[in-house]
């Protein structure tokens, strides 16, 4: 356990490997939960151990309010009460609010958008194969799929598609000392603002038009609120899952036996997606609580007003839950993975993102089953100053 400020190693932590999550997990995991260094000195927790993180994200002495004393400060956008809806509320404010969106993206409703979602994978497809080679696969379809996924689903205009993405890099871009976050919360809750007005006074057949209907016109929620919830679904909705689509259609390039296996048993596609979800962990720093009172950590006491983070991909990589870790293996059982988080919040877009990969992946690799990289594996770039890890381009050629 770390106790003095001299020692406390920083956080967040480089990757050696840009396949694998940093070194310095696997000591921290032989340790009880120790402090790190923040970007601006503080010192918080962190929690590596599989076990440890899933007790600690049901823990409520937890807190994920980032306006309390002590929050360690990730994300580029001001702690401004309730504008990232109940992504920072704790209960029961976020157990009222996060019933009312939930209907809407849980799994029954998913089957609801999946021949929507099959469609427009085909229609990318078409237009990638028309395209001269490399294409890079990134804005040609890993972007596409959940952007104008989410913009259908809500009633965003799909032609603001590319408006949304450049906001939402901007809000998980972590840039100390930039106003970018800040400058892309105002122009996105601006936009969000406009076209929440437009629906209140003329409420259409999408999931904002039916938030509006049956709890803004009821008094249930407020406009504020309810700009920041579409803002949370919007934003949460697309950037995660474009990461993870690119990332694991990298991953099955290096790996096409597991493709020709997955390609002849679709009973497989299940456990490669849980293991995609596992192996890249791709919520990287953004993971994070503070003590609002005495509680314990892997049993290490924690004080009230001290910051929790917690190492996702390090719990993911736990060899005491899943043997060979640094291995991508689908035929193991990844279904304990914490790539969506757990407890009461679990990410509630988790049912969407898996149709979209099990809708996309296969399909991918059916129209172009010599598909491989358009580039050295050495020039592909990744972000490493997100708190959503992946990648910048994804050139591809067959």
């Amino acid at each position: 356990m770390t106790t003095s400020e001299t020692v406390a190693p920083n956080w967040p932590m480089p990757r050696s490997c840009p396949m694998l999550p940093p070194d310095q997990y696997a000591e921290l995991r032989e340790e009880a939960p120790q402090q790190v260094r923040l970007d601006d000195g503080t010192l918080a927790w962190i929690v590596s151990r599989h076990k440890d993180v899933r007790e600690a994200m049901m823990n409520p002495a937890l807190s994920v309010d980032n306006t309390r004393p002590g929050f360690p400060q990730r994300l580029p956008i001001p702690p401004v009460p309730r504008i990232q809806s109940f992504m920072r509320m704790d209960a029961p404010e976020h157990t009222r609010l996060r019933r009312m969106v939930m209907p809407e993206l849980g799994k029954s409703a998913v089957k609801v958008y999946r021949p929507m979602v099959t469609e427009l994978v085909e229609g990318l497809l078409d237009e990638v194969a028309a395209q001269p080679h490399p294409v890079d696969l990134l804005p040609a379809f890993a972007f596409p799929i959940p952007a104008l996924t989410i913009a259908r689903i809500l009633g965003v205009p799909e032609g603001d598609a590319d408006v949304f993405q450049e906001q939402t890099l901007a809000l998980t871009t972590c840039d100390v000392g930039s106003d970018a976050g800040a400058e892309a919360l105002g122009l996105l809750t601006g936009y969000l603002d406009e076209l929440i007005r437009a629906k209140e006074a003329d409420p259409s057949d999408d999931l904002i038009g039916r938030l509006v209907r049956r709890y803004w016109a009821t008094g249930e929620l407020d406009h504020a609120d309810l700009v920041a919830m579409v803002f949370l679904v919007l934003v949460a909705g697309h950037e995660t899952t474009v990461s993870q689509l690119t990332l694991s259609i990298l991953t099955l390039i290096q790996h096409p036996h597991e493709v020709e296996k997955m390609l002849a048993d679709p009973t497989r596609l299940d456990k490669v997606i849980d293991e995609l979800l596992r192996y890249w962990s791709i919520p990287q720093d953004n993971q994070v609580r503070v003590a609002v009172k005495e509680t314990e950590l892997g049993g290490v006491p924690v004080c009230p007003g001290q910051g929790v983070v917690f190492a996702i991909s390090a719990a993911n990589h736990d060899d005491s839950v899943f043997a060979d870790p640094t291995v991508f293996q689908p035929d193991r059982d990844a279904r304990q993975h914490l790539a969506f988080g757990h407890g009461a919040h679990y990410c509630p877009g988790a049912a969407l993102a898996k149709m979209e990969m099990e809708v996309a992946l296969p399909a991918l690799f059916r129209r172009f089953p010599d598909l491989r990289l358009g580039v050295d594996f050495e020039d592909l770039s990744f972000r490493h100053d997100t708190v959503v890890y992946g990648l910048n381009a994804l050139p591809v050629t067959w």
